[in-house]
């Protein structure tokens, strides 16, 4: 049985602050804990799950038991784990991925996010990469954590599947050009997207659109793209100032995809 003493310890990994010190985090949900455990490049620490689950889920919670250390919990500790409302009954503590100080360069399709601070949009970022086959991810400095809880169920999981390497600067994509990379920068102003030819070796910035990307981000760009507000005719049909980022991101990625 776990000690209030460490349960204590695995919840402050709600907190940023603590999982930046231990390099830990949590996950709550079956579909989320499955995929993290299927991955080697996440170790799993423990696995907690209620009395209520494991009753209903005598099968899978066996297959746990045979790799994993597996903690059966009353709902009031279990809750001290979680960021939801309404948890599962299953969460699981992972360590971080071990990573080097300067990404390995993975994909000939890259996307960089700067400022992105939402964490929803973040994760679903990160979901639509997944399933337009952009494998790697590099965030810059000031983008949200991509260990937040938000940004993990927003993911629906995909943040397993993808490489994902944050506080990337900006030296590292100008270096990318040099092995024949062309940078796109997703822009309210710019080219019309479906105009450019679509590269070999890509990489999509996309940015806040509260603030749009920086200046530095520009003036290293070889593209700034932009989603026209125009029907085939070229009337403007809509009135909104501005798409969603992770909205944006769909369109774009199917594109160059």
């Amino acid at each position: 049985m776990i000690s209030q003493t460490k349960l204590k310890h695995y919840s402050s990994l709600l907190q940023k602050k603590y999982r930046q010190e231990e390099k830990k985090f949590i996950v709550e949900g079956k579909k989320l804990v499955e995929e993290g455990i299927q991955q080697t490049r996440y170790k799993c620490e423990v696995i907690f799950i209620t009395n209520e689950f494991n009753e209903k889920n005598e099968a899978f919670v066996f297959s746990l038991l045979k790799d994993f250390p597996v903690e059966i919990i009353r709902n009031i500790d279990f809750k001290r784990l979680c960021d939801t409302q309404h948890p599962q009954g299953i969460a699981a503590v992972f360590q971080f991925p071990i990573n080097e100080e300067q990404p390995k360069l993975l994909s000939r399709k890259i996307v960089y996010m700067e400022n992105i601070a939402d964490p929803g949009n973040l994760g679903t970022i990160i979901r639509t990469c997944d399933w337009f086959g952009f494998g790697q991810i590099l965030l810059s400095t000031n983008c949200v954590e991509l260990f937040n809880p938000k940004v993990i169920r927003a993911s629906m999981g995909s943040i397993f599947h993808l490489s994902v390497s944050e506080n990337v600067e900006l030296p590292f994509l100008t270096n990318l050009k040099k092995l024949g990379f062309e940078i796109l920068c997703s822009d309210l102003e710019g080219k019309i997207f479906s105009e450019i030819e679509k590269p070999e070796k890509l990489i999509l910035c996309l940015s806040s659109e509260a603030d749009g990307p920086s200046q530095e981000l520009i003036a290293a760009s070889d593209y700034k793209i932009t989603i026209p507000q125009t029907c085939p005719t070229g009337r403007r049909e809509g009135n909104a100032e501005s798409l969603n980022v992770a909205s944006a991101s769909a369109i774009l990625l199917y594109y160059f995809s």
